[in-house]
Formats: structure tokens, C-alpha cells, sequence
């Protein structure tokens, strides 16, 4: 026996949950640094549209100086007062200048009370802070053209965040029609329909459409508030995105046809077809219904018309006897109307006692 056991051969790649673990990252921070381009990853072979990180990146980052550290610190996101402490001003300050769109966000949730909480990088704001040009932001009074626009209710973190989330995205993106699902998912239905015309490409994009962020119910407030976030608002801002939409798609029908791409199931299902209903016919209740001892006796008055359920013609060698589906024994005569009317039938079943003649 061999004096050296040897393991199972190493795969190529793991899978994110893996990659973060071993990197020593959480799983949210893992996620925002392969956004930010600081983890390279690559396709999932096995199908499924996943992304898997090679073992020779988890090296690479492992071999930088100052790791683990040095990648956390990348990723750090602070809210707002953890960012205004961190850049040394006031949190009324910082939301102003997040407000004018001076600092970005880069990560956002919703909170218990379904409030939007902006987080930013810690980095970004320490090279905001440092930036001697942003001196005179920091301190002293704002200047008269932003104080105006804060008093004309101007607030560019979603835009600021959506325009960033786009850029991520696009960087992912590896097929044209993955790029123009990126962009039609901040556009609203109606304005994805105006631009696309053809429904089967409206399918196509709809595949690669990410979901709006948080992981909150489809339908539930948290949900609707996270949709509306996910959606432009501004005129200028739609018309970009529109006019961006229809390049990309023309790219896309030039590398490939949508025809060749796979639909989701819920779209390909064809819808089942409707079974043949039963032929019906309409027959006087009298000849179904007739007994071989009434052959001989005189024909009774035509009865009302009842619908008979005539089962597909066999191959036998003579047709069956038509009977009563709801009654699995022989069918009885049917009871004559009576011909006078109720009183009379009333009378004919309990007649009068004769009474005694008097003498």
C-alpha cells in the first residue's frame, strides 16, 4: 500500500457562498465587490445564468497585503450618521450633499417602517472628505445656487443610485440581450412597450430583467416601494434610457435573433387543448322511457322533451339500448300527466266517503 493517500482532484471553481467564506467576507459584501469589479468571476458552466469564482482569484486576493482587512475596507458601507461622522460634519449636512447628488449611493434597504435607508462607501467618503475642492462644502454656509435647489425639493440619491446600479449590471452582462434587459428594467412597462414593439422581444427582455432590490414579497408594499425606486421618474432620465434601450436592441438583433433564445416556461407552455363536449339530441321522453309491456297498450299523449346524452358511435354489431345515466337498473314508465288539471288529479287520488242517504 502506498504511503501517500491522494484526495480528490481540486475543482476549478466554488461557488459564491464558498468564495465568500473563504475570502472572510459576508455574503452582501462579497456581492457589492464583485459589482465593483474587486472579485473577477465566470459563468457557470453548468447552466442556470450563476456566477462562480475560480480558486486562482481566491489566491490572488489572499496573496495582497493587509488581507482580509484591506478588502473589507473596500466594501465598508455606512448610513448616514456613520458616513456624517466619518467625513466630520453634521447629518443634516451629509443629506443635503447626498441630496444635490455629491455623494453616491451604493447600497439600499428598507427598513421595518418600509423607510428607505442610503447606504454609501466609506472609502468614497474619506477621498470626499479629503478632496481639498469640497472644503468650502464641508464648512461654512452652502452656496446660494445649491440652497435653491434644495428648496425646490431636488433629490438625486435614487437617480444617482439607479445610474449606478445600470453600471453595474451592464459589467456583468455578457450577451446583448442581457445588456438590453438591463436597461428596460428601469424603464416602466409602458415605456418598454412603446420602444419594443415585437411581444417575443418584450419576452427576451423580460428573462434577463434583474429584480428590484431587497427580498421582499411580489405584491407587498415593501415590494411596490422598491419597484417605484428601481423606476426612472425624471423626463430627461427616461428619454436617455429610452434612446439607450433602442441602440441595444438593435445590437442585439444584429449578434443574435431572439428566437434562439430559450423563453421561460411560463412563456412557452402552450395552453391545453379543450376536450370534444358530448353530442346531444333531443327526444320525446316517452320512446326512451317506453317498457316492452307497453307495446300493447294504447299511446299515451306526448310528454315534455328531455335532453339525452348520446355516447360516440362503436363498432358493435347493434346499438345499445338507450338508458338513464343517473339510474344504473332498467328505466320505469314515466307517470301520465293528468288531463284536468290538478283539482281533478286531487280528487281521482283521495276521493270523497259517500255519505248515507237519508230516508
Amino acid at each position: 500500500m502506498s504511503a501517500t493517500t491522494f484526495g480528490p482532484p481540486r475543482p476549478g471553481t466554488c461557488a459564491p457562498s464558498r468564495a465568500a467564506r473563504e475570502l472572510g467576507l459576508k455574503r452582501a459584501e462579497f456581492d457589492l465587490a464583485v459589482q465593483l469589479g474587486s472579485i473577477r468571476t465566470v459563468p457557470d458552466e453548468g447552466g442556470g445564468g450563476g456566477r462562480r469564482v475560480e480558486h486562482a482569484e481566491i489566491d490572488r486576493l489572499r496573496a495582497r497585503d493587509g488581507f482580509p482587512e484591506s478588502l473589507r475596507d473596500r466594501v465598508r458601507v455606512v448610513g448616514t450618521a456613520e458616513g456624517a461622522a466619518l467625513m466630520d460634519i453634521p447629518a443634516g449636512r451629509f443629506v443635503r450633499l447626498a441630496r444635490l447628488g455629491l455623494l453616491v449611493p451604493v447600497m439600499l434597504y428598507l427598513n421595518r417602517y418600509r423607510t428607505v435607508v442610503w447606504l454609501y462607501l466609506a472609502e468614497e467618503l474619506r477621498e470626499f472628505a479629503s478632496s481639498p475642492e469640497n472644503a468650502r462644502l464641508l464648512k461654512g454656509r452652502t452656496p446660494e445656487t445649491l440652497r435653491g435647489q434644495l428648496a425646490a425639493g431636488v433629490d438625486l440619491r435614487a437617480r444617482n443610485w439607479r445610474g449606478r446600479r445600470l453600471g453595474f449590471l451592464l459589467r456583468q452582462a455578457e450577451d446583448p440581450w442581457a445588456r438590453a434587459g438591463a436597461v428596460a428594467a428601469f424603464l416602466a412597462p409602458a415605456e418598454v412597450a412603446d420602444v419594443v414593439e415585437n411581444p417575443h422581444e418584450r419576452a427576451c427582455l423580460n428573462r434577463f430583467r434583474p429584480a428590484p432590490p431587497g427580498h421582499a414579497v411580489p405584491g407587498s408594499p415593501s415590494a411596490q416601494v422598491a419597484e417605484r425606486i428601481m423606476t426612472a421618474q425624471d423626463p430627461d432620465e427616461i428619454g436617455w434610457l429610452r434612446s439607450d434601450l433602442a441602440r441595444s436592441l438593435e445590437e442585439a438583433r444584429t449578434a443574435s435573433p431572439p428566437a434562439t433564445h430559450r423563453l421561460p416556461s411560463a412563456i412557452r407552455t402552450a395552453a391545453r387543448p379543450i376536450p370534444p363536449m358530448a353530442r346531444t339530441v333531443t327526444a320525446p321522453e316517452a320512446e326512451t322511457t317506453r317498457s316492452p309491456d307497453a307495446a300493447q297498450q294504447p299511446p299515451e299523449p306526448p310528454t315534455r322533451p328531455a335532453e339525452l346524452c348520446v355516447p360516440s358511435p362503436q363498432p358493435a354489431a347493434r346499438p345499445a339500448a338507450l338508458t338513464d345515466p343517473r339510474e344504473h337498473g332498467p328505466a320505469q314508465p314515466a307517470t301520465p300527466r293528468p288531463s284536468r288539471g290538478l283539482r281533478a288529479w286531487l280528487r281521482r287520488r283521495n276521493p270523497r266517503p259517500t255519505r248515507p242517504t237519508r230516508v
